[in-house]
């Protein structure tokens, strides 16, 4: 901001030029009027003469001229001074209810029991799902295991049946090697197998005596496929005559003797 100062004019000599004139003529006029009464007057009683008239007039000067208003003095606006903002009031301290603090940390309390139950919830969900697991898989291998075992004890029997077949087949060969049969006659096929289409097998088992005859034939039980097979085998094996059978130049019986008929239709 840009501040002026006006310049200071000769104020009082014009001042007391307006009222010094109206002063003097003033003055002027009043001694010319006592000058007159001074000059007429004398000690010796005047002659009689026709009074004197003595014509005044006023004369009404004019009233001096306004003074012209003089310019507004401009004052230089002050800075503004800064404005230094209050701080704002402190609030007010709150009231501390201890049975509301007390409720609060009662709710946290619970809460936090609750989530802890939760969590050890979920915590033995989890264990019991993965012992349950655990138990599935143990179980799983188990039988796994089990079933390996029986197939082990399967393969196992099986080589045993196996060998011990095999034992009585060499056994059968070396008997039969000492007893050789003379003569085995076919068995009769049935007629109604023939009749109605079947074939099939039949073992018997029987006993080969000292003379070389067959004694108390019987069919193999389960070794039949059709029942109508077992009377012609057990005819057959009765008419079959072998060479005794010696041991240290004796003759001796030879017991479960097996012979297996077979019926094809040809």
């Amino acid at each position: 901001m840009h501040t002026s100062t006006p310049s200071n004019p000769p104020r009082p000599a014009h001042r007391a030029q307006s009222w010094l004139l109206p002063a003097a003529a003033t003055v002027l006029l009043h001694g010319g009027a006592f000058w007159m009464l001074y000059s007429s007057w004398s000690p010796e009683p005047p002659a009689s003469a026709p009074p004197s008239v003595m014509v005044m007039q006023l004369v009404t000067l004019p009233h001096p001229a306004p003074e012209p208003p003089a310019p507004p003095i401009i004052k230089p606006e002050p800075l503004p001074e800064p404005v230094v903002e209050a701080a704002p009031p402190a609030p007010p301290e709150p009231q501390v209810d201890q049975a509301e603090i007390a409720r609060k940390r009662l709710a946290e309390q619970q809460q936090r029991e609750r989530e802890e139950q939760q969590r050890l919830a979920e915590q033995r969900q989890r264990q019991e799902r993965e012992q349950e697991h655990e138990r599935q898989r143990q179980q799983a291998r188990a039988q796994q295991e089990q079933q390996q075992r029986e197939a082990e004890q399967r393969a196992q029997a099986e080589q045993q049946r196996l060998a011990a077949e095999a034992a009585r087949r060499a056994a059968e060969a070396a008997a039969i090697a000492q007893y050789q049969p003379i003569s085995k006659k076919p068995p009769a096929y049935p007629r109604r197998a023939l009749d109605r289409g079947l074939e099939g097998d039949c073992t018997v088992t029987y006993t080969v005596t000292e003379e070389g005859r067959v004694r108390d034939p019987e069919v193999v039980e389960g070794a039949c496929d059709d029942p109508l097979f077992v009377r012609p085998s057990l005819a057959a094996a009765k008419s079959f005559r072998y060479q005794p059978r010696t041991v240290n130049g004796e003759r001796v019986a030879v017991a479960d003797v097996r012979n297996t008929f077979r019926y094809r239709i040809q």
